[in-house]
């Protein structure tokens, strides 16, 4: 080989490995400046420029903004480029995937597709790393005729809530009214089998949260708008706390004779719902819509209650209670 043919091989093996790393950056971040981008590669802005240009021709759809800056971001093609993984995140993809084809309705084809397409290219050093991780890790799923969210909502509405881009949608109250709504995301949050939408609503002025199985017709609007801080900062116990102080059909208060740290550690997953009277006694507030889940929950307390209930949950106990004693023969 010739000097000047390893000098171009070399130009070429560099340029390579610079755009890769560029394709990787685009990948992590919803936008750059182009200075951003050649102090990372240690380039100039205009081999930037030549970069992104050749990546389009590859297919990615750089979007460029004008001005001194140059901002670039990977759009939404008509098509799916290559994505570059490091191990890491190959590794937390498969093993997510296999998951979510076991676990999540509605999408256990689609997964199933995917993890196909994936597992097809792994490295075997990393199949191994997917099977050992999955091997060791069991769940259960259980039988649920609950409200099911549409797994389309997921995607965007994280994109939205990590890019703080208000968002519009039709929503349905528990009372069944149907309302248009415009709010900026903010976080996600499971519960049990519920998913909500925490977001400020920009009409209301206040922050709401929104069962995702009642969202629909949901739309990006493109407006950025600037981070908006979280009353106690946390996402989960805001949700919860606003989900214990939500109206309820049925009213159903424990007076449980037992402390409250006691009643936590026997009978977990009660959060909110549990508030310490005094050293030997506690409140747990099971009031819900549905009688079988408080009678449910009114099950787990670990010691003895006086109740404050509505007779439709009255009722509802006693004839359980009764079932329960011609069943044990009493």
């Amino acid at each position: 080989m010739s000097f000047d043919q390893a000098i171009v091989e070399s130009m070429t093996s560099d340029m390579t490995g610079r755009m890769l790393r560029l394709l990787s950056l685009l990948q992590t971040r919803r936008e750059w400046s182009g200075a951003e981008l050649a102090g990372r590669l240690q380039v100039t802005v205009r081999t930037v420029r030549r970069d992104i240009d050749r990546l389009r021709e590859l297919g990615y759809p750089v979007d460029s903004a004008r001005g001194h800056a140059g901002g670039y971001r990977l759009a939404s093609g008509s098509d799916l480029p290559p994505l570059l993984l490091d191990d890491e995140e190959a590794v937390a993809i498969a093993v997510a995937l296999r998951t979510a084809a076991g676990g999540l309705t509605g999408i256990e084809e689609t997964a199933l597709r995917a993890l196909a397409k994936l597992e097809q290219v792994l490295p075997r050093r990393l199949r191994g790393q997917v099977t050992a991780l999955q091997s060791a890790v069991a769940g259960i799923t259980w039988e649920s005729r609950g409200p099911r969210a549409d797994p389309a909502l997921f995607s965007p509405l994280a994109v939205a809530c990590r890019d703080r881009e208000v968002v519009t949608f039709d929503y349905t109250t528990r009372t069944g009214e149907a309302a248009p709504r415009r709010v900026e995301p903010q976080h996600l949050v499971a519960s049990n089998a519920l998913w909500y939408l925490l977001a400020h609503d920009t009409e209301r002025d206040d922050w709401r949260i929104f069962r995702l199985d009642r969202i629909t017709g949901l739309t990006l609007t493109g407006r950025r708008v600037p981070v908006r801080r979280l009353p106690g900062g946390d996402p989960a116990a805001f949700v919860a706390a606003r989900l214990a102080a939500a109206p309820t059909r049925h009213r159903a208060v424990a007076t449980v004779h037992a402390p409250a740290d006691e009643v936590r550690a026997l009978s977990p997953g009660l959060g909110t719902r549990l508030r310490p009277v005094d050293a030997s006694s506690c409140l747990v507030d099971a009031s819900d819509d549905s009688l079988p889940r408080i009678a449910r929950m009114l099950a787990t307390l670990p010691a003895d209650y006086g109740l404050d209930a509505d007779p439709a949950v009255l009722a509802h106990l006693r004839a359980a209670a009764r079932r329960t004693l011609r069943a044990c023969g009493d």
